[in-house]
């Protein structure tokens, strides 16, 4: 472990820029991504949004489900105001469209519209919200257009649609990596794991079930599968022989694990611990085996020493260990301790015949046999006199964690790289790329510094200067870290992020193309408004990663090691309490919130693997931590007198202060409504209306009459005044309202009295009184019906099917619980179920659509749809995992459940 220093330095994460109050963020909580092939109905989202083709093939899809309601001259008007609005969910903004940001507030059923686009709306196609919305009522708003525009305006001018496409403030380096005033790079935290005893290490088993093993400093390794569960039995547990303490800062104790790389079918790993034999301290390596009748296990029986190497101290013990890209395993050793490496005329690390201080190499396949490792044909001293041949490179300190770099996805350059981070005395701390043979310097050199001058003016030192290094104002303890090579977050790609173990601070380091640069780039964590996600993926924020790591301490935290999982994406480990004996560390992942890979371009099919025993399922601290910085709205204040009964947009009332600034766009843009006064002239005297009869041969024998309603001058200055738009000045006319059903039969009630009389000097015409009628549609299924399916016709049991957006479809989930099947039964009119099915046991839904996955219901829920669940038609699963339930009048108990199958 890295050397401790007394004081632990606040984590310097950047400010985020307040001037944009939203941010990219897409309703499945995500940010948004560039699409593999071009959108062909949401065309305005091909270059960046949050729909790939399979989604935008399903806004297409019911676009087209609800034109078969509208006629012709319908589909000409209404279609561009349907489609408008459908695309929303393809904005690269649909989570501020939807309000779906901040999860104290009710997610909108339709995207919040600017307010002159919404009185456009109410003109022409008032009478679609109601096709739209389907299942709800909507004809007394169809009716008002204070109450219409009131639900369906978006407060914030500058994010509701359409201003959210022109703002050139918003639009401006969309997908980019955000950073602060400072050039800080603003990413997010995703919590994976917590409650673990000083976190010091993780790997994963590179076998296809994508598990991964956490090691504790005590002594304990924990495997966790794919669904982020980990099993109740630790993998390893060697916490007998391990040398450690509880106190804070005991750099002695379980410190590296390796895989071998045919771990999948030879089950051998590594490891790295301290250990006390024969009054000495000494670092133990070995090698253990995967037991023969538990995949999720070690055999601990078949511990097999590989190295031992006494330690002259209790600090400086190393603890990397790894396999590189040419299979050997290699072996990361601190000098041995105290201050200045004071062993010997030259000090253990420039001494070739000390394995302290040193990168070893060895060769442990082929091992069953002979001696547990043999040397290298290409070891860079192995003939060399008195000098270990175990030795790759010397001159180093303590350097903690080290890291293989994958090479680039297309190319390959720089793969098989090893980068570490080598821990300094007391001015200076270096991250270095090792070369066989290589001299790193130490104790001559900490950093691009002298520390022995006698040393350092010595001609033959011939050392390798690090690619980076920076002083103990900035951090005490370098943690190194990870070439991004991962699949998920294009932005990170080719950045080597490390950190500082003291100070807390997350960093970056971006080679330039011809290998011979690195920028530095400080890494900042972005406000609550950026990094707080809902549902399953909850982001860490600036203020909440103290809180959630140390809720006693918000003034620092310990960064053990960075880490990669399957397919590349980078995780780190860090604590509060640096103390084998204290539960507080905690696994985030690192997110970018600003642009992701595409739906299925990062495919994660992990292999099936059996448990024995239980898990313990994972739940986010980071929950707790939430309202902490969530904005909270209270109830909206009465309105003022002069405020009037009209106001269709309430501004709201914040419980947190936010800083206050303008929004500078040249862009034009339509105004938001809202405080709009009372009219002074009554609705019914508003309008005039004048009769038009348009007829338009869209089916033989058939007409479509309209009328125009032609709004006074008195209307057409009042509504100038309470609504003005910059993109263009409306008409002296208003647009024509079109009736757009289907068929439509016009009952038209005209005056007796008046028919067929001429008016004096003009042209034959009627004055028509045209009565609002009700409008008539197909009858159609509500969203989230579900029914059963099974071979033998029971209305209790069988495969779940939803009814969504005029198909019906499956859901396949892994952790479909029985609080899911009890919302699945009480629609059906169950109070119980007696069953959850999750492995198509009714039969695989071929033929239909999965519709839904992530199904997460608390048992409140009227339907699936307000569980907590993944976006519609989004899934990881096949058919193969199409889940079912049995029903139930009765509750039944244990032994009746044989019975059901």
């Amino acid at each position: 472990m890295p050397n401790q220093a007394p004081l632990s330095l606040w984590l310097l994460i950047g400010l985020t820029s307040w001037l944009v109050s939203g941010h990219p963020q897409c309703l499945d909580y995500k940010p948004p991504f560039q699409p593999s092939k071009p959108l062909t109905f949401c065309s305005a989202y091909s270059s960046f949004g949050c729909c790939d083709s399979a989604q935008d093939a399903a806004i297409a899809s019911r676009f087209r489900y609800l034109s078969e309601f509208l006629d012709h001259t319908g589909v000409n008007v209404c279609g561009r105001y349907i489609q408008d609005i459908l695309c929303q969910e393809c904005s690269p903004y649909a989570a501020h469209l939807y309000d779906a940001e901040d999860a104290n507030t009710p997610l909108r059923e339709l995207p919040g519209l600017c307010g002159n686009y919404c009185i456009e709306f109410w003109y022409r196609c008032r009478s679609m919200l109601g096709l739209i919305l389907e299942d709800k009522d909507v004809s007394e708003m169809e009716g008002d257009i204070s109450k219409f525009c009131r639900f369906l305006t978006l407060d914030d001018g500058n994010y509701c649609y359409p201003n959210v496409l022109t703002n050139a403030e918003l639009n401006n380096g969309l997908g980019d990596m955000r950073e602060d005033e400072e050039g800080c790079l603003q990413l997010c935290l995703q919590e994976v794991a917590n409650g673990l005893r000083n976190p010091v290490a993780m790997v994963h088993a590179n076998d296809g079930t994508h598990r991964f093993f956490i090691a504790e400093q005590v002594g304990f390794i924990w495997l966790y599968l794919p669904n982020g569960s980990r099993v109740d039995k630790p993998f390893l547990n060697v916490s007998k022989a391990v040398l450690t303490s509880p106190w804070a800062g005991d750099e002695r104790g379980f410190l590296g694990v390796a895989m071998h790389p045919d771990f999948r079918n030879n089950g051998k790993f590594y490891v790295y611990y301290s250990i006390y034999a024969k009054r000495e301290e000494k670092i133990r390596i070995s090698e253990f085996h995967l037991s023969t009748d538990n995949v999720n296990m070690a055999d601990h029986k078949s511990e097999r020493v590989i190295m031992e190497i006494t330690e002259p101290a209790s600090n400086h013990n190393g603890g990397q260990i790894l396999f590189g890209t040419d299979g050997y395993l290699y072996i990361f050793t601190g000098d041995g301790g105290r201050a200045g490496d004071p062993f010997g005329e030259f000090g253990n690390a420039q001494n070739k015949s000390s394995l302290l201080g040193k990168v070893l190499r060895i060769n442990v396949t082929g091992n069953e046999q002979g001696p547990p490792y043999r040397i290298p044909p290409d070891n860079p001293f192995l003939r060399e006199r008195g000098v270990r041949p175990e030795v790759y490179a010397y001159g180093v300190r303590n350097m903690w964690r080290c890291s293989v770099d994958r090479g680039d996805a297309v190319t390959g350059k720089g793969r098989g790289r090893v980068f570490c981070g080598d821990v300094g005395q007391n001015k200076f701390e270096e991250v270095d790329l090792i070369h066989k043979g290589g001299n790193y310097g130490w104790r001559a050199k900490e950093g691009f510094s002298c520390y022995d001058k006698k040393l350092c003016n010595n001609a033959t030192l011939d050392d390798i200067l690090p690619i980076f290094a920076y002083p103990h104002t900035v951090g005490r303890s370098v943690t190194g870290g990870y070439i991004y090579r991962g699949c998920q977050m294009p932005n990170l790609n080719g950045r080597y992020i490390f950190g500082d173990f003291m100070s807390g601070r997350l960093m970056s380091l971006k080679e330039d193309k011809e290998g011979k640069q690195w920028t530095y780039t400080e890494i900042c964590m972005g406000q609550a408004k950026t990094c707080i996600y809902t549902t399953e993926i909850i982001l860490v924020s600036k203020t909440t990663f103290f809180a959630a790591i140390n809720p006693r301490r918000a003034t620092g935290v310990f960064l053990f090691l960075f880490l990669f999982y399957y397919q590349g994406e980078l995780y780190f480990l860090a604590t509060g309490t640096p103390s084998a004996a204290a539960a507080a560390g905690a696994m985030y992942k690192i997110v970018d919130p600003s642009k992701r890979a595409p739906p299925g371009k990062c495919p994660v099919s992990p292999r099936p693997v059996p448990v024995k025993g239980k898990l313990v399922d994972f739940y986010p601290r980071q929950k707790l931590i939430l309202k902490a910085e969530s904005i909270t709205t209270e109830p909206p204040p009465s309105p003022r007198p002069d405020q009037g009964q009209f106001n269709t947009t309430v501004k709201p009332h914040f419980t947190t202060k936010t800083p206050t600034f303008q929004r500078a766009t040249s862009a034009p843009a339509y105004q938001t409504v809202s405080q709009l006064p009372k009219p002074t002239t009554s609705r019914k005297d508003l309008l005039q209306i004048t009769t038009v009869k348009i007829t338009t041969t869209w089916r033989k024998n058939e007409t479509i009459t309209a009328t125009h309603r032609k709004p006074t001058l008195s209307w057409q200055d009042e509504l100038m005044n309470l609504f003005t738009t910059r993109r263009r000045p409306y008409t002296t006319e208003a647009p024509h309202l079109i009736t757009t059903m289907k068929s439509p039969r016009r009952t038209e009630f005209v005056s007796r009295k008046n028919e067929g009389k001429k008016s004096h000097g003009a042209r034959r015409s009627k004055k028509k009184i045209v009565r609002k009628e009700k409008v008539k549609t197909l009858k159609r299924i509500k969203h989230g019906t579900v029914r059963l399916v099974n071979e033998e016709n029971r209305l209790d049991r069988g495969r779940i099917e939803i009814h969504i957006n005029g198909e019906w479809g499956t859901i396949c989930n892994d952790r479909f619980d029985s609080q899911a099947g009890s919302v699945v039964c009480q629609q059906l009119g169950y109070p119980y179920v007696l069953q959850v099915a999750r492995k198509a046991e009714f039969g695989e839904g071929k033929g239909l659509r999965i519709l839904l996955d992530e199904v997460r219901c608390e048992g409140w829920e009227k339907t699936l749809l307000d569980c907590r669940r993944s976006k519609i038609g989004e899934h990881d699963c096949t058919h193969e995992e199409d889940v079912g339930v049995v029903c139930g009048m009765e509750e039944i108990y244990d032994e009746e459940e044989a019975s059901l199958t």
